[in-house]
C-alpha cells in the first residue's frame, strides 16, 4: 500500500497518540505493551524517513486540518529544519523506548503503562511542532508537549517529584502565557499573518523598536529553550526517571524549545531583520551569559544528573547564539547542534541511568574506579562527553566549528571568547568523570561499610546497554558522515527547494 506523503505526515502526528489505546489495552501483558511502543516508534521513524526522501526528491507537502479564522489555521508543511528535528526525535524515541524497557524493569518502577502512554503523546506532540506550518499550530502542540510530560516528571509520586513538577509546569506554562502568547498576538497585529515564511513575515515599514520588543517576548516566552533566568524548570525536572530526563534533554522538550527559537528567528523575523533589531545584541549577550553561568554551576554539582542538567542549559545557549548571529553559518551550526547535542546528551543520561540501576550510585564522588566494573557504560560516557565538548572523533565537532565561524564572520569577538571559555569549562566538568572512573582506585569501603573488593557491580540490563551503544555510535557516525545533516541544514535558507502552504 502506497501512502501519500501528506498522509504519512499526519500518520507521524496521530499514530503515537492512538498507540496509547493499545498500550492501555495491553497493560497486563508487559511484553506486548512494550511491543506496541517499539512498533509505533519504528513506523513513525519509517514515515519520517519516507517524507525526507520525498522532499529531497523535490516534492512539497502541505496539510490543512482546521480553519479557525481567515488566515489562521491548524496546518502543517515540511521544510528542512522540521525534517532534521523529526528525524532526530523519531529515531531517538525508538532508542529511548529500548532503554526504558531495561531501566523501568531493572529499577522496578511503578505505573509503567502511564509512563509509556505519556511518552507516546509527547512524541506525537513533537511531530506536530516539527511540521507546524504556522505559529498558531506550533503553539498548540508546544503546550500539549508541556502537559503530556508533566506526569512523566512527577512519575515517582514523591514530594520531591511533585515539587519538581510544580516548578516544571509553572515556569513553562507561565512563560508561555506571559510572553510567548503575547509575542504571537503581537506578530499577528503587526504582520497580519503567522505562517512560517522564508525571509520573515514583517513588513519593511514596521517599527524596529516594536519588533525588538516582540523578539524579547519570543526568547523569554519559549521557556523550553531554558535561557536564564527561565531555566530552573530543567534542573527541577531531574527528579524524573532517567528515561524521562533523556526525553526532556535530547528527544523532545528542550529540542522543541530551541527548534521554536530557530523557526521564529529564520521564518518569522528573517536574518536580515534580526541584524538590525535593537534587542538582538542584548539577547546575544544574555544567551552567552547562560552558556557561561550554567557551566560554572555545573562544575559545582556532585549529583550526576544535576550536572548534566546545567550542562544542557549551557549547550542550549549555543543554539540560540547561532540563530541570533543571523548568518548562514550560525543557522547551520544551530541546526546541526540540535542533532549533535541530542546524541551526545542522550548518551550521557543513558549512562547515568545505567549507573543508577546497576551500581545504585548517583553522585560523581562515588564513581571512582567504576570504569573497571562498568567499562562499556563509562566508555560510552567518554564518547558522549567528547561530543558535548565538541572534540573529534564525535559529531559535536562540526556544529561547534560552524558556530565559531559565525562569530568570526560577524566579528563577535566577545561571543567567540565566551564559547571558547565554555568549551574549557565543558572539559572541566565532564572529563574528570570517566578519568576517575578508569584511573582512580576503588574505595576501600562502600557506602554500607563493606569491603568494595567483595562487591560485584555488573553492567545495566542488556536492553539499556543496546540503547547506550546505539547512542554512542551515533556520536561517532555523525563525525564521519555529517553530509546529509549538513545538506539539510544548508537548505534551510534556500526556500526555492520547498514551499509552504499559504
Amino acid at each position: 500500500m502506497n501512502l501519500s506523503l501528506a498522509t504519512l505526515l499526519q500518520f507521524c502526528i496521530l499514530l503515537p497518540i492512538f498507540a496509547t489505546l493499545g498500550i492501555v489495552a495491553l497493560r497486563h501483558h508487559q511484553n506486548l505493551r512494550e511491543a506496541v511502543s517499539i512498533g509505533t516508534s519504528v513506523l513513525v521513524f519509517y514515515a519520517v524517513v519516507t517524507i525526507y526522501l520525498g522532499v529531497d526528491a523535490g516534492e512539497t507537502i502541505t496539510v490543512h486540518w482546521l480553519q479557525v479564522l481567515p488566515g489562521l489555521s491548524v496546518s502543517f508543511s515540511v521544510e528542512p529544519l522540521g525534517v532534521i528535528f523529526s528525524l532526530i526525535a523519531s529515531f531517538l524515541w525508538f532508542v529511548t523506548i529500548i532503554y526504558s524497557i531495561g531501566y523501568m524493569r531493572g529499577h522496578n518502577e511503578d505505573h509503567q503503562t502511564r509512563f509509556f502512554c505519556c511518552f507516546a503523546i509527547a512524541i506525537g506532540s513533537v511531530m506536530g511542532v516539527a511540521f507546524a506550518d504556522n505559529l498558531f499550530t506550533l503553539f498548540i502542540f508546544y503546550e500539549v508537549l508541556t502537559l503530556s510530560t508533566y506526569p512523566l516528571v512527577t512519575h515517582s509520586g514523591t514530594e520531591g517529584a511533585k515539587k519538581g513538577g510544580r516548578t516544571y509546569l509553572g515556569i513553562l506554562l507561565g512563560t508561555s502565557v506571559a510572553f510567548f502568547l503575547f509575542a504571537i498576538v503581537g506578530t499577528w497585529v503587526v504582520a497580519g499573518r503567522l505562517d512560517f515564511t522564508p525571509g520573515g513575515v514583517f513588513p519593511a515599514e514596521a517599527n524596529t523598536t516594536l519588533l525588538g520588543i516582540i523578539l524579547v517576548l519570543f526568547i523569554f516566552g519559549i521557556g523550553k529553550a531554558a535561557i536564564m533566568p527561565f531555566h530552573r524548570w530543567l534542573p527541577a525536572a531531574m527528579v524524573a526517571p532517567t528515561p524521562v530526563s533523556a526525553l526532556l534533554h535530547a528527544v523532545a522538550v528542550v529540542k522543541a524549545g530551541v527548534f521554536t527559537v530557530m523557526k521564529v528567528g529564520v521564518f518569522i523575523f528573517g536574518l536580515d531583520l534580526l541584524v538590525v533589531l535593537p534587542t538582538t545584541q542584548f539577547l546575544l549577550y544574555l544567551a552567552g551569559a547562560s552558556v557561561l553561568l550554567a557551566s560554572f554551576v555545573a562544575m559545582r554539582q556532585d549529583n550526576l544528573k544535576a550536572r548534566l542538567a546545567y550542562s544542557t542549559v549551557s549547550q542550549l545557549g549555543y543554539i540560540t547564539i547561532g540563530v541570533l548571529l543571523a548568518t548562514s553559518s550560525g543557522v547551520i551550526a544551530s541546526s546541526m547542534n540540535i542533532a549533535m547535542h541530542a546524541f551526545g546528551k542522550i548518551t550521557l543520561f543513558f549512562c547515568a541511568g545505567a549507573i543508577l540501576v546497576a551500581a545504585h550510585k548517583s553522585n560523581i564522588s562515588e564513581m571512582r574506579g567504576l570504569g573497571r566494573q562498568m567499562p562499556f557504560t563509562m566508555v560510552a560516557f567518554f564518547i558522549g562527553s567528547l561530543s558535548i565538548i565538541g572534540l573529534p572523533p564525535t559529531g559535536g565537532t562540526w556544529s561547534k566549528w560552524y558556530l565559531l565561524m559565525a562569530t568570526l564572520e560577524t566579528e563577535q569577538l566577545i561571543i567567540m571568547a565566551i564559547l571558547m571559555l565554555s568549551s574549557l569549562l565543558n572539559i572541566a566538568y565532564l572529563m574528570p568523570i570517566p578519568f576517575h572512573a578508569f584511573f582512580s582506585n576503588i574505595p576501600a569501603k562502600n557506602e554500607h561499610g563493606e569491603s568494595a573488593a567483595k562487591v560485584q557491580i555488573k553492567e545495566a540490563p542488556m536492553a539499556s546497554l543496546i540503547a547506550i551503544g546505539i547512542a554512542a555510535l551515533g556520536c561517532l557516525v555523525l563525525f564521519i558522515y555529517p553530509n546529509p545533516l549538513h545538506e539539510l541544514a544548508s537548505a534551510i535558507l534556500e526556500p526555492q527547494q520547498l514551499t509552504h502552504g499559504n
